[in-house]
């Protein structure tokens, strides 16, 4: 399985450039597959690059409904004509962020895309063949994220604490091993993890994603110690980590004094080989 970082906060080097957001492209044994499409055009543009070519995707997937990660879906609908979008009922929800100073500030999804006929909603839990499984909504509230406090959902004329109902993971399992790729972990990577174990008896064998552990409009990483009791969770599950996008570069290095070899950063440009038993990082 091949996976190659499109867009990301950071880049592996000054040939790619990169934003605050998270698009991958991922090559299976059957599928080609665009998860999350980033803020917007970026995405396509470091495609080229790397000499991938997004209308080539046979299905795609939305995280959940912040801007960051489906602000590109306008510019994929334009490249591909075939691919259906993957995404949860609420994902064109009407999302914001609480600002300093009081303000809220949109970071949803343009809700004139929901017309489109190429989306497909799924569920809380969705098979849809034998590579490809959703999970959205995992029970428990474990070592959550402090800065899902100030992300907001509008109901009527008051914004209140956003749920995220509208988030989801992807589970793909491919020549003997499987990969989770969860976008922002806003439910808790903890709890996402362990929802997935409870449904398919075992941890996966690879993790992609952000992890929620630094806060960007107050620019401030979350506390040490819930970063040391998520390491400890990570570490037991026996996986390889590569995360990115949310987690920051602080909590990063705090994990990766914690999991050592079991956790690596995916970068815009970042094109990872996995394998069964094994672990490749270029």
């Amino acid at each position: 399985m091949k996976v190659t970082v499109l867009a990301e906060n950071t880049a592996v080097s000054e040939a790619f450039a990169c934003e605050h957001g998270l698009s991958l492209y991922i090559e299976t044994t059957k599928h080609k597959i665009l998860f999350d499409t980033g803020r917007g055009e970026l995405f396509a543009q470091n495609a080229a690059k790397l000499g991938i070519d997004p209308g080539q995707a046979d299905i795609a997937f939305l995280s959940h409904g912040h801007y960051d990660h489906g602000g590109g879906i306008r510019t994929f609908l334009s490249m591909n004509a075939k691919a259906k979008i993957y995404i949860q009922p609420d994902a064109f929800g009407p999302y914001y962020s609480e600002r300093p100073g009081g303000n809220t500030a949109f970071i949803g999804i343009d809700p004139a895309l929901k017309k489109s006929d190429r989306f497909v909603y799924a569920g809380t839990d969705l098979v849809i063949n034998d590579e490809l499984r959703i999970f959205a909504q995992p029970p428990g509230h474990d070592l959550l994220s402090t800065g899902n406090a100030s992300l907001l959902q509008k109901i009527g004329n008051e914004y209140v604490q956003d749920n995220f109902t509208h988030e989801q993971s992807l589970l793909i399992s491919d020549e003997g091993m499987t990969l989770l790729i969860a976008g922002c972990a806003h439910r808790g990577i903890v709890n996402i993890i362990e929802n997935v174990k409870r449904k398919t008896s075992a941890f996966p064998q690879y993790v992609i994603g952000g992890f929620h552990l630094f806060n960007p409009a107050e620019k401030k990483a979350e506390e040490p110690a819930l970063i040391r009791e998520v390491g400890k969770y990570l570490k037991s599950t026996g996986a390889k980590f590569y995360t990115c996008h949310c987690t920051g570069i602080e909590p990063y290095q705090e994990l990766k004094k914690l999991l050592g070899e079991y956790i690596d950063y995916a970068a815009t440009g970042c094109v990872l080989q996995l394998h069964k038993g094994e672990k490749h990082y270029e």
